[in-house]
């Protein structure tokens, strides 16, 4: 079966740090575009950055730009999204997915697919 396994949210507080794991399973994520995305319940799900296969190529949504950063292992077929400076506004659910089109289209994974289940992030004192 092919999918990808999210990792690493929690509850953090305020300006604390997290490190999201987007692990494959069942497939190689070498020669995929990968993004993040979040949603909370009841709101649109948004595109918060994307990498391309080489990871030559990064971007970000204004609202997380200078605090995310988004980085690939293609030895260990993960991809990660370190979040630094964390705000409440930051707590969602994050997901990531593959770009089924090939490409980052700005910072979003142009054609997402192979969707996991998501790794919930709760920023609160």
């Amino acid at each position: 079966q092919l999918q990808l396994v999210e990792s690493g949210g929690g509850l953090v507080q305020p300006g604390g740090s997290l490190r999201l794991s987007c692990a494959a399973s069942g497939f190689t994520l070498d020669y995929y575009a990968i993004g993040w995305f979040r949603r909370a319940p009841g709101k649109e799900r948004e595109g918060v950055s994307c990498i391309s296969s080489s990871g030559a190529y990064t971007n970000y949504a204004d609202s997380v730009k200078g605090r995310f950063t988004i980085s690939r292992d293609n030895a260990k077929n993960t991809v990660y999204l370190q979040m630094n400076s964390l705000k409440p506004e930051d707590t969602d659910v994050y997901y990531c997915a593959v770009s089924e089109a090939g490409y980052c289209s700005g910072y979003v994974a142009e054609d997402p697919g192979y969707w996991g289940q998501g790794t919930q992030v709760i920023v609160s004192s």
